[in-house]
């Protein structure tokens, strides 16, 4: 194949493979763009290219791991190409990163500059680098937002950092203090998604309950949901992982205004039991836990209410796990993801006494699955006789499938439903979702 350039720079076929949280995959798509703006192409993680990404997650020890068996296999299967890798990973343990052989080391910031250093190292083939010091970091990165391929649902970044500091994380460490996007950029950024065809807006970040905190005046995240929801009216605008502490009256109040906002409200949890929280070091007991719950189901009737629950924390006792199933039982949660406690080099939890072995995290993980989803069931059956409005975004067999406002999983038979929002009456439970019939 013939070497083609574009305004003096030579064309590379470069790849990304993305471990981690939203934000990680929104930074992933902004580079991609970033990229094929220049005339780059984007390739598969499968196919052969002159530059592969690894964009790493460091949030456990088990994520670590799995950053160094893609990076080592990448370099295995492609021993002539530039290997890249960026993320939380190479900031939090850059040397190991570099014992692996890459070519490119990016840290969870600096985008732009990782991008060229990609660029010039497959020219040069000398080993490039990019990291900074993420405690020192005061100002928000501005990226652009949406993707390249067709898709129907944006991420949409409006912050970033995290200063809690909780006792089984290193993400304050690996990501630095708080910063927030201008209102102006955020709005803007939202009208851009509209403007290239999306449908629904998730408003991501590593913290977004703290935005604003860094910004003049200290403006409340929910200014920042209101400005969104008004700039897109005929976008759904879905929210990521909230803190509690953002959830009050006042909060519903406003929110609640707004028919595009998705009534799906993902609240990090955790534990259920406050003697856990408390070691965690989060900042709510379940009594402010439940409040919040209570408030987003009185105002959101119907509201899918998420959370994360970590099981076999450093010295939860049998008691306390017991407490923490009849806490999430008591909030009725339609959808949680259950995480066993893993351990993370570098936290307090880590030096805690009281480690649990493996069997223990099984077997309370597989208890904490069951209640999961046996709730999940019943959210999904309370469904049934409704009429959802519905995104499709994919082909499953004979049937479309979308997601309802609520995040629902939803079946439908038709035609040509792709990246349309259709009304559907519900029908049944069906697979991991609903079963409707198009209105």
């Amino acid at each position: 194949m013939a070497v083609q350039w574009v305004n003096g720079e030579k064309i590379m076929k470069i790849a990304f493979y993305t471990l981690g949280c939203k934000t990680n995959q929104y930074e992933t798509q902004a580079m991609e763009q970033l990229l094929a703006q220049r005339g780059h192409e984007i390739g598969k993680f499968s196919e052969t290219c002159d530059i592969y990404v690894i964009n790493t997650c460091s949030v456990t020890a088990v994520a670590d791991k799995k950053n160094r068996a893609v990076i080592r296999r990448c370099r295995r299967e492609n021993p002539n190409a530039v290997i890249g890798v960026c993320g939380c990973y190479t900031q939090h343990a850059p040397e190991a990163v570099r014992k692996l052989g890459v070519d490119v080391l990016g840290g969870s910031a600096n985008r732009r500059a990782f991008i060229e250093k990609l660029l010039e190292a497959a020219e040069s083939r000398q080993q490039q680098e990019v990291l900074d010091t993420a405690l020192r970091r005061r100002e928000f990165e501005v990226l652009p937002a949406g993707g390249l391929s067709e898709r129907t649902r944006a991420m949409l970044k409006v912050q970033d950092g995290c200063v809690n500091f909780c006792s089984y994380c290193i993400i304050p460490y690996t990501r630095g203090p708080v910063r927030s996007a201008p209102l102006a950029l955020v709005t803007q950024q939202a009208k851009q998604l509209r403007e290239k065809g999306y449908r629904e807006i998730v408003i991501t970040g590593i913290e977004i309950a703290s935005w604003g905190v860094d910004l003049e005046g200290k403006p409340p995240m929910e200014d920042m949901v209101a400005a969104v929801c008004e700039a897109v009216p005929e976008l759904r605008v879905r929210l990521g992982s909230l803190e509690p502490r953002v959830i009050t009256e006042e909060f519903c109040l406003r929110m609640k205004k707004y028919h595009n906002l998705c009534p799906q409200f993902h609240l990090s949890m955790q534990s259920g039991c406050d003697t856990v929280l408390q070691r965690m070091r989060r900042k709510y007991d379940t009594a402010r836990y439940l409040e919040s719950v209570e408030l987003l189901k009185a105002h959101f009737p119907g509201c899918a209410v998420t959370t994360d629950m970590i099981v076999a924390f450093p010295g939860e006792t049998q008691e306390e796990f017991v407490q923490s199933l009849a806490f999430i039982q008591k909030c009725g949660f339609a959808d949680m993801h259950i995480f066993p406690y893993s351990r993370r080099p570098g936290t307090p939890a880590d030096k805690m006494p009281d480690q649990h072995n493996n069997e223990i995290k099984e077997t309370r993980s597989r208890a904490a699955i069951a209640v999961a989803e046996r709730m999940n069931e019943a959210y999904r059956e309370s469904l049934t006789g409704s009429t959802q409005s519905v995104l499709f975004e994919e082909t499953d067999g004979d049937y479309f499938v979308g997601h309802a406002m609520n995040y629902t999983k939803v079946y439908a038979k038709g035609e040509n439903l792709h990246n349309t929002v259709k009304n559907v009456k519900i029908t049944q439970l069906f697979k991991d979702g609903i079963l409707g019939e198009i209105k």
